[in-house]
C-alpha cells in the first residue's frame, strides 16, 4: 500500500473511479435528448455510485464484513456501468475507441476492488487516529 491512506480520497481505486465518472459525464453530454431520463441518467448514476460506495466502505472499515459488503456494492456498480457502456455503443452513442477506453477503466477498477475484497485486513487495520 505504500503511502499512508488517511482518507478514501487517497485510495488509487477511488481516484480512478472519480476520473471514470467525470469522463462518463462528459461523453454522455452528447447522448440524444430522449435518453436524458433513461440511459444518460442510468450511466451517470452507476458510475457515480462506484466512488460513493468506496467512500462508504472506507468509513465502515472498522467492521470487515461491512467494508467488504460496500466494496461489493461498488464492484456491482462498475459492472452496471459496463452494461450501460455496452448499451451506448450498441446504440452508436459512443465510439468504439471511447467504449474500449472506458471499459478498460471499469475493468481496472473491478480488479482493484477484487484485490481489496480478497485482502480486507490490509485496509481494516485501524490506529487511534484514523477516521
Amino acid at each position: 500500500m505504500g503511502d499512508k491512506i488517511r482518507s478514501f480520497k487517497d485510495l488509487k481505486v477511488y481516484q480512478k473511479a472519480f476520473s471514470l465518472q467525470q469522463e462518463i459525464f462528459q461523453v454522455s453530454k452528447d447522448f440524444p435528448k430522449e435518453e436524458l431520463y433513461s440511459l444518460t441518467d442510468q450511466i451517470r448514476r452507476s458510475s457515480r455510485s462506484i466512488g460513493a460506495n468506496l467512500a462508504e466502505a472506507w468509513h465502515k472499515r472498522r467492521y470487515q464484513a461491512h467494508f467488504v459488503s460496500k466494496l461489493s456494492d461498488s464492484d456491482g456498480e462498475q459492472a452496471e456501468t459496463q452494461h450501460w457502456l455496452d448499451t451506448a455503443l450498441a446504440c452508436k452513442y459512443i465510439s468504439v475507441d471511447d467504449h474500449k477506453h472506458l471499459m478498460n477503466k471499469c475493468m481496472q477498477i473491478g480488479r482493484m476492488l477484487g484485490k481489496m475484497m480478497a485482502n480486507p485486513k490490509l485496509f481494516c487495520k485501524r490506529d487511534n487516529n484514523a477516521s
